[in-house]
């Protein structure tokens, strides 16, 4: 790795200051996650808003939830490239945050294939996955198959590709800011691949949900940066396994999970402004999991009954 020409002190010093930049960024990152999301969340399938709100978020659920786990590969490239600026081989200021830019836009395009494909899934309202139905079950069995990814060949190679930072950076090195941007978008196809299926999860979970975005984010953190990684793959794989059969036969025992059409549900869609009826999206109020719902107390119960496309009584 070309690192003669920078003294070792310099190194410690300029990798420390790396992480903890990264670090901080992903605190900023938690920190406006909470303040716009905060009570937001309506449990499994819980609507995503319009487009804009739905991107702005997600570029900072990223930062908040990838930057701690990174960390590893954009001190690799920093190092690297300082090295050939010593050398003088071409290496422009701000390549590294370039790099980190290119693997952000990798994430957002991946966002926004998955608002997408959640968009078009609630369009169809589908009566049978409505959670007093199939709801469960559908969001259990999303779980279930981010289990089953785990265990896969291409998640194995994809993970082998983010635990090895030095591996990667050496033979897919790119000179210039412009190689800096198309590294970062590569290792961040890398980590979709890798990271997609517990995006999956979360979107099953409450995507709106702060403690199941802390959660999935403890995941993905341990399976990059433990040492072990047969170990800590397997034990994601066993955490979610778990995770999906309680979410699909049990889901009123799971902590921190918000049931449709529970108080906690109604409260977060009064917060997405929902009380008219319509959602953050502008269209028919839905429920978590994609059908039309009307929510009404008789008694202290709580019932679910269609209603029409604009509308909702309380």
């Amino acid at each position: 790795m070309e690192l003669a020409g920078l003294p070792r002190g310099t190194v410690d010093r300029s990798r420390l200051l790396l992480i903890a930049a990264l670090i901080a960024l992903a605190f900023v990152g938690w920190t406006v996650t909470d303040e716009r999301m905060h009570g937001m969340d309506a449990g499994p399938g819980t609507d995503l808003g319009t487009l804009g709100f739905y991107v702005t978020a997600w570029v900072v659920m990223m930062a908040a939830m990838m930057f701690p786990s990174i960390w590893p590969m954009v001190v690799i490239y920093r190092r690297v490239h300082e090295g050939r600026r010593e050398r003088g081989r071409g290496a422009p200021a701000g390549a590294t945050a370039i790099f980190v830019s290119g693997y952000l836009i990798t994430w957002t395009a991946g966002g926004l294939l998955g608002y997408a494909i959640f968009e078009a899934a609630r369009s169809l309202s589908i009566d049978a996955v409505s959670w007093d139905r199939g709801g469960p079950y559908l969001a259990g069995g999303v779980i279930l198959a981010a289990a089953v990814y785990q265990l896969t060949p291409l998640k194995d190679v994809c993970l082998s590709k983010c635990r090895n930072p030095l591996s990667f950076v050496l033979t897919s090195w790119q000179p210039g800011r412009l190689g800096a941007l198309r590294m970062g978008v590569e290792h961040g196809a890398w980590c979709v691949g890798c990271c997609w299926a517990l995006m999956a999860a979360l979107f099953a979970l409450g995507v709106m949900s702060l403690g199941w975005m802390v959660f999935i984010a403890a995941l993905i953190a341990t399976e990059k940066l433990l040492p072990w990684k047969a170990m800590a793959n397997w034990g994601v794989a066993v955490v979610l396994l778990v995770l999906g059969l309680s979410v699909a036969f049990a889901p009123e025992n799971v902590p921190g999970l918000v049931i449709p059409g529970s108080p906690e549900a109604m409260e977060a869609m009064e917060a997405m402004g929902m009380e008219e009826g319509e959602s953050m999206g502008g269209g028919a109020m839905h429920d978590a999991t994609g059908g039309t719902v009307e929510e009404s107390m008789d008694g202290g119960a709580m019932h679910q009954q269609p209603i029409g496309a604009g509308e909702m009584q309380k």
